[in-house]
């Protein structure tokens, strides 16, 4: 019987994708930007309790280690959930709440927000907080400049009477409202900013040359749409994309990423 070495785990992404982590590889100077849940951690129904998958997150420690290599997290979540969850190094770039909250590298300046905006949020608490009372298995959460509604536990039919309900009073009581629909939840929020703004502004503070993004959600698409000609998106899971190329989900998200980190290694990105 002949020995033969296993396939490595990237070795079961698509080519055209290998290809492509090959050359950003090269970057000079490259911004790794990764959603969180539904990209390196798989959904769970408590979401204090998502954490990466064990490769993705050595992987990206390792991306976090590299010269000219900057790192962030892109997130819907609350900056001090996702701090949390992703329990990284300091160098890690974060980003909560869809852009509205930012860590770079000095202690993040919270969300200061002004007499008008505070009574919106006081108002959606009480509108959105009847809806979630009045539906089983429907609940609240705070986030800095409004809520998100979750709806993940909640039967299907639940579910939609909960967002229509939710959207019909929200929008009736509070005008110039953000409502963004993701997996299972309905976020409303008194300030609107983008996952695609945020990445802007952490393409010009990191100065990249190019960026690799991952993401699974409706809200990742607008990071989708702001990458350019030398960057590459990376689509986790089902639904309609604007990314370059698509995976199955988390698993194979870690895959990539931690080829990109081997890729990476070397004196090639120091040049």
């Amino acid at each position: 019987m002949v020995d033969v070495d296993p396939a490595p785990p990237w070795s079961k992404l698509p080519e055209p994708l290998i290809g492509a982590l090959r050359e950003l590889a090269r970057t000079k100077r490259l911004l790794v930007a990764l959603d969180f849940d539904g990209t390196l951690a798989p959904e769970v129904d408590d979401p204090e309790k998502a954490r990466a998958l064990p490769e993705a997150r050595q992987a990206v420690l390792r991306l976090l280690s590299m010269p000219n290599t900057r790192v962030a997290l892109v997130s819907g979540r609350a900056l001090k959930s996702l701090i949390h969850v992703a329990d990284l190094p300091d160098s890690a770039l974060l980003v909560g709440s869809h852009g509205i909250e930012i860590r770079l590298d000095s202690p993040a300046t919270q969300v200061s927000l002004d007499t008008a905006e505070l009574r919106q949020v006081d108002l959606l608490s009480t509108v959105l907080g009847e809806v979630a009372d009045s539906v089983d298995q429907v609940w609240l959460e705070p986030k800095p400049a409004g809520f998100a509604l979750h709806t993940r536990l909640a039967t299907e039919h639940n579910s939609r009477v909960a967002h229509l309900v939710a959207r019909s009073e929200a929008t009736a009581e509070v005008a110039a409202l953000t409502i963004r629909e993701g997996k299972n939840v309905l976020e409303f929020s008194v300030r609107s900013t983008t996952k695609g703004e945020a990445l802007e502004h952490l393409r010009r503070y990191t100065q990249a040359d190019a960026v690799f993004y991952a993401g699974d959600d409706v809200t990742d698409e607008d990071a989708f749409a702001a990458l350019t000609a030398d960057d590459v998106g990376l689509k986790s899971g089902d639904g309609p994309t604007l990314a370059n190329f698509r995976v199955p989900g988390p698993a194979q998200i870690a895959r990539a990423i931690a080829l990109l980190a081997d890729l990476r290694e070397g004196d090639v990105h120091e040049q």
